[in-house]
């Protein structure tokens, strides 16, 4: 696969989205530490993270760093829409564009020059535009592969425009440390600094062969590629996403229920059944995403045997992975759950179930009419009434 010789490919990252949206929107806010979610931070401002204040952070822990925080309720809808204004931008600016998250994208302007000048010179005017037209502070990182882009706008960040030369790319990535390789986390850094390998450049002077022996071969194989800055991927566009999902944080205030979680549960399937459906999806796999109150994760998955955007058969495949994590909630307590819906096809392409005699989603497609037509709370289930459904999220990341 081709990779071009020159800096063509733009990584444009929106700096602390959702504070930024916030800030933006309130002048009170602007220059202020602020926190956005009570229970669990979704997003904290530059103010904030001055104070070691980060994304996931127990909204307890992050008052207590920062008491002088200014703690907002997110607003999804502010988001999306402002979301949306970028990602126009984005478009205008060029056809080759692969949105990464709400918040990120890739951009390939190769074969602009004539027409909208050097990749530089367009990510000065799109920082401008992004500024001026949505009022929001953007990161772009220019350099000739999609990770090292990448890797840019993270180095700038905030607000910042870094371009890494052809001939400058492993003077730059080199002295970095491992953690800015692409799906580097904490236990594969750990496990590499026990090796005594703390930056970039001693990862690229390892041997392939052995890398894969201390991480096995897919990591091995991707780490040492990355570390040499060999990325052929180009910039794609028109990809549905493979998958979407929700969150809710629970905090760590009071013990949660089974009857609690399972409520909380069938809130977090409703809405995302509905938008699978609407995006005229099915999924085959479910997932089921926990965090504990020491901070650790677990996941939990299930294939389907067929297919579905049915309502109850994705609820009751979820129910059951809950169930049989209950024993490590009771013993270590829970403050987040999430749910993702996986390897998604087109509703179009499934193979009718035995038997044909009824439409297994007729219950569902009549709710979201309603819901369409009177608002999404015009009909609820009945375990939900009364009931605080609280904030669920999008699983998309509002990095630094």
């Amino acid at each position: 696969m081709f990779v071009s010789g020159q800096a063509t490919i733009l990584h444009a990252d929106l700096d602390s989205f959702y504070a930024s949206v916030e800030q933006r929107d309130d002048p009170r806010l602007r220059a202020r530490p602020v926190i956005v979610g009570g229970g669990v931070v979704l997003a904290a401002s530059y103010e904030a993270k001055a104070y070691g204040v980060r994304t996931a952070m127990s909204g307890g822990q992050a008052r207590r760093l920062c008491p002088q925080a200014i703690v907002v309720p997110p607003r999804m809808s502010a988001y999306t829409e402002a979301s949306k204004a970028v990602f126009a931008i984005f478009k205008h600016t060029t056809p080759l564009v692969e949105g990464l998250s709400i918040d990120e994208a890739f951009l390939d302007v190769a074969g602009l020059r004539r027409i909208s000048g050097t990749p530089p010179d367009i990510a000065v005017r799109l920082r401008r535009e992004v500024l001026e037209e949505v009022g929001l502070p953007i990161t772009v990182g220019v350099a000739r592969t999609k990770f090292l882009a990448k890797v840019a706008s993270a180095v700038a960040k905030p607000d910042g425009l870094l371009v890494v030369p052809p001939d400058g790319e492993l003077n730059f990535l080199h002295p970095l440390p491992v953690r800015r390789l692409w799906g580097v986390g904490a236990i594969t850094a750990d496990k590499l600094k026990g090796y005594g390998i703390t930056t970039v450049g001693e990862v690229a002077r390892l041997p392939e062969d052995t890398l894969i022996a201390m991480l096995g071969r897919a990591s091995g194989r991707h780490l040492h590629a990355l570390a040499h800055n060999r990325d052929p991927r180009p910039v794609r566009t028109g990809v549905r996403r493979r998958s979407m999902g929700a969150q809710r944080a629970l905090g760590s205030r009071r013990r949660r229920t089974a009857q609690d979680l399972d409520t909380t549960l069938v809130g977090l399937v409703d809405k995302l059944a509905r938008r699978l459906r609407s995006a005229h999806r099915v999924c085959r796999t479910v997932t089921l995403r926990l965090r504990f109150e020491d901070f650790t994760r677990i996941t939990r998955s299930h294939t389907l045997p067929q297919a579905t955007g049915e309502t109850p058969v994705i609820l009751s495949a979820m129910r059951e992975l809950l169930a049989a994590a209950m024993p490590m909630i009771r013993e270590q307590g829970i403050t987040l759950i999430g749910v993702t819906l996986g390897n998604l096809h087109s509703d179009n392409a499934v193979q009718l179930a035995i038997p044909l005699n009824h439409d297994p989603t007729a219950l569902d497609t009549a709710m979201d009419d309603v819901r369409d037509k009177f608002g999404s709370k015009a009909l609820t289930r009945a375990v939900l009434l009364g009931r605080d459904e609280g904030v669920s999220v999008p699983l998309l990341p509002d990095a630094d």
